[in-house]
């Protein structure tokens, strides 16, 4: 039988990493509550270390490691926002870092996870398997793996964040009627919808993807995992993965209520919007939740609806092209 995540090991997680993490506040904003016709309360993970959500996971795991296996370094397979937060996490605990990322990635992650001491393996991810490579080296340099989001300790570190944001949410006198969470291999939604069944049953786990990797949504429905064409082109490289875990499957499966598809030019609308209505900076797999709701893809009228702004890690270039368009 597959390891699955625990309400226990959440609250174990938080615990464990409390000294590590930015709590990150939880947001209101009134011309969004307006739009949207309820409450929106929003999860700034973009001010977490890293830049993203990550950082918890990936501490979470080293943390949980024998220190003899930890001191023989990590390797981890990212596009970006989680290699930065396995680099971040490893230089905080002293050991080594490989981070098998693809060519493409984009040019800031890239930096930051070399600025925290990351060895960086490129790949193409049209024509080569970033699992296969990363398995391989680890096996050949003894380094243990920290999975982007396949993986109970790595999933139950993103739970956090949700058993954060309820607590916030209760201080202000609100809770959940339904939580949208940016999605790719389902590490976050996971950990979120498996802390949120316990702490507060009524809350509705919904899922945003983006267009053309929007299998996780169809695998629930369809009841068996399916796979995105790995060939497509989406603005959400975060949110880029080809098939939920397989750990991660079952629990959406049974816990995730929702689904919604995002599109490049309705993600990046968002983005601009944060920019200049938030204040924040949303790379577009992190704003894909906030664009559910921005775009009404979910309904929201008289209802309490928690997302996640799960990264924030986007290119200048990119960035000043979306504002060029949308600002």
């Amino acid at each position: 039988m597959t390891e699955t995540a625990t309400a226990s090991g959440v609250r174990a997680a938080a615990k464990r990493i409390a000294g590590a993490v930015v709590t990150t506040p939880l947001l209101e904003n009134e011309w969004l509550n307006e739009r949207a016709g309820g409450r929106v309360l929003m999860k700034a993970e973009t001010l977490q270390h890293g830049g993203s959500f990550k950082f918890r996971g990936a501490m979470n795991r080293l943390s949980v490691l024998a220190p003899e296996a930890r001191a023989r370094g990590v390797l981890a397979w990212s596009s970006g926002n989680h290699a930065q937060g396995v680099a971040r996490a490893a230089r905080l605990f002293g050991v080594r870092s490989v981070i098998v990322m693809p060519r493409d990635a984009p040019a800031l992650k890239v930096a930051q996870v070399k600025a925290y001491g990351g060895e960086i393996v490129l790949f193409d991810r049209y024509t080569e398997d970033r699992e296969a490579i990363g398995r391989r080296i680890a096996m050949e340099e003894g380094l243990a793996l920290a999975p982007s989001y396949d993986d109970v300790d790595i999933i139950e570190g993103q739970g956090t964040l949700a058993l954060e944001a309820a607590a916030q949410a209760a201080a202000i006198g609100a809770s959940f009627d339904a939580f949208v969470i940016c999605c790719g291999g389902g590490g976050m939604t996971s950990g979120c919808a498996t802390i949120l069944e316990e702490i507060s049953p009524a809350t509705e786990v919904h899922i945003a993807e983006p267009e053309g990797f929007d299998e996780t949504w169809a695998s629930i429905r369809a009841g068996r995992k399916l796979r995105a064409d790995i060939a497509g082109k989406t603005l959400c490289d975060a949110l880029a993965t080809p098939t939920p875990g397989d750990i991660t499957f079952p629990i959406m499966q049974r816990l995730v209520r929702g689904g919604y598809t995002i599109s490049d030019d309705e993600v990046a609308e968002t983005v601009a919007w944060a920019f200049k209505y938030l204040k924040l900076v949303l790379e577009p797999g992190g704003a894909a939740a906030l664009a559910a709701v921005f775009h009404r893809k979910i309904r929201a009228e008289g209802r309490t609806i928690g997302l996640t702004l799960s990264g924030g890690n986007i290119d200048p270039s990119l960035f000043a092209t979306i504002l060029g368009r949308f600002g």
